[in-house]
């Protein structure tokens, strides 16, 4: 049972559907669940996180009218706060990267948020710990500013717990015998894993990240150009057993997936999103490879348009011949993805 001042937020947030994907691999056929995580109000899965934060800290010390919330954000937890942090008269400072697209950053100014821009990069590949110490530093400097804190709060992976793991224990049925998790913070993951490891103890949880990210243990990163998965630092939400085992993809290969997706069905995903449909095609060849699996696709690719979809961007970030490449080598291996709904194969895209 949800507390009633936390369902408050909720309204038009999850209970996101299950969209299912045939997929054809290495001369086999093969079905997967995408948990369409767009179809939240600003389009992200980080709707329900932004909830989840707000609830905590208002819980905490209640929310005033006039209030700044600061957050560090590559761009969807900024969207989502920014839409319900009016109805309390609050307002978002939102601290982002140049990594944040540029329709993202136009989006947020729309809706009311102060955007502060890291520009030095973290030397762990991103700018994370850049943003982070700039959030401290606004809230040292303004005693009244309030930090919402997705990095540290409890409340990012309680949400997944409340709302999103029994979505996907209920959606994925008796068949369900996998779920595969992005990872930046690490509390969409704990959140579900909390959850499904009580529910659902036959059920692998598999953790994804991009390889050079620090977010699934320690030492040197390198830079990373899709966002919303890895981090410059380890998740502060992920003890030991928090997963089964833990898939790292390369990004050209995650980016390849994007584009073939797109190319059989009509639908951009997100790049996260891609980065876990990657790691479902690399267990196939496992010795228990997944028969009824669930991948949680953070967000869709609208937003990316002029990045990860776009080919001179590709070739300004030196990728347009590891991505091609990709592409190529999935191909030859017969890859290839076709939606299972009718509706969806006519082209009614969700």
């Amino acid at each position: 049972m949800l507390p009633e001042s936390l369902s408050r937020l909720l309204p038009g947030i999850g209970n996101t559907p299950i969209l299912p994907v045939a997929v054809a691999y290495l001369g086999q056929s093969h079905d997967v669940l995408l948990k369409a995580e767009w179809h939240n109000p600003t389009g992200s899965i980080k709707d329900r996180t932004a909830a989840g934060l707000l609830w905590s800290i208002d819980r905490d010390e209640p929310l005033r009218p006039g209030t700044t919330i600061v957050e560090s954000t590559s761009g969807n937890l900024g969207m989502a706060l920014a839409r319900l942090l009016p109805a309390r008269g609050c307002r978002l400072l939102a601290v982002i990267d140049p990594k944040a697209p540029a329709a993202t950053q136009t989006e947020l100014v729309e809706a009311g948020a102060e955007l502060r821009m890291a520009t030095e990069p973290d030397g762990q590949g991103g700018y994370l710990l850049t943003r982070m110490r700039i959030v401290a530093a606004l809230c040292r400097d303004n005693p009244g500013y309030r930090r919402s804190d997705q990095y540290r709060n409890r409340a990012n992976p309680l949400i997944h717990e409340l709302t999103t793991g029994p979505e996907i224990a209920a959606q994925g049925g008796d068949e369900l015998d996998a779920v595969y998790v992005a990872v930046s913070t690490g509390g969409t993951l704990g959140g579900i894993s909390a959850h499904i490891s009580k529910a659902r103890p036959d059920v692998r949880i598999v953790a994804v990240d991009v390889e050079s990210s620090l977010a699934l243990s320690t030492g040197q990163s390198a830079s990373r150009l899709i966002p919303g998965v890895g981090a410059s630092r380890p998740s502060s939400f992920l003890p030991a057993g928090s997963y089964d085992h833990a898939v790292r993809v390369s990004e050209a290969a995650a980016l390849a997936i994007c584009r073939i997706f797109l190319e059989d069905t009509g639908l951009r995903l997100g790049g996260s999103s891609g980065c876990t449909v990657r790691a479902y095609l690399s267990d196939l060849t496992a010795p228990r490879p997944p028969r009824h699996p669930v991948c949680v696709c953070p967000d869709s690719g609208g937003k990316y348009a002029d990045t990860l979809y776009d080919d001179d961007w590709l070739m300004t970030v030196q990728m347009s011949a590891v991505v091609k490449e990709s592409i190529d080598s999935f191909r030859a291996a017969g890859l290839a993805f076709q939606w299972k709904d009718e509706a969806l194969a006519a082209g009614r895209l969700p």
